[in-house]
């Protein structure tokens, strides 16, 4: 069971659906269950940096099969530190990941940076309501 090149893509217009709503500009990662770029969208007038941060989050997602931003909260605990300092520092764990399943297993996860904490994680579950 794989995210293919499609629904990648599926999931980030659906981000940037939701971020024209919002009337904000975003990046928009989305990556396979380790935590691989599949796809990356960046919207005209996000900032570049935003991309660090959806491909951190979405990787973050993906890892731990559950929302980046439920992570935050122990981001500074001796084990999580580890994981990500182990895995070479790219993952985020803050709000704005959602992974995405099929028949209860994570197949990716899709990351979002450019607006507020809220903002990215409602335009990443935005992405995933369109697969």
């Amino acid at each position: 069971m794989t995210l293919t090149l499609e629904e990648a893509n599926v999931v980030a217009k659906g981000a940037i659906a939701k971020a024209e709503e919002l009337g904000i500009g975003i990046n928009v990662a989305v990556c396979d269950a380790g935590g691989r770029l599949v796809a990356f969208q960046r919207m005209d007038n996000a900032t570049w940096a935003g991309g660090f941060g959806s491909q951190g989050k979405a990787m973050a997602s993906a890892a731990f099969g559950r929302p980046s931003g439920d992570l935050t909260e122990r981001a500074n605990t001796p084990t999580l530190r580890g994981i990500v300092a182990v895995e070479g520092d790219h993952m985020m764990l803050g709000q704005g990941g959602v992974p995405i399943t099929r028949d209860g297993r994570v197949i990716g996860a899709v990351g979002v940076g450019g607006g507020t904490a809220q903002e990215d994680e409602d335009c990443s579950r935005a992405g995933i309501d369109r697969l």
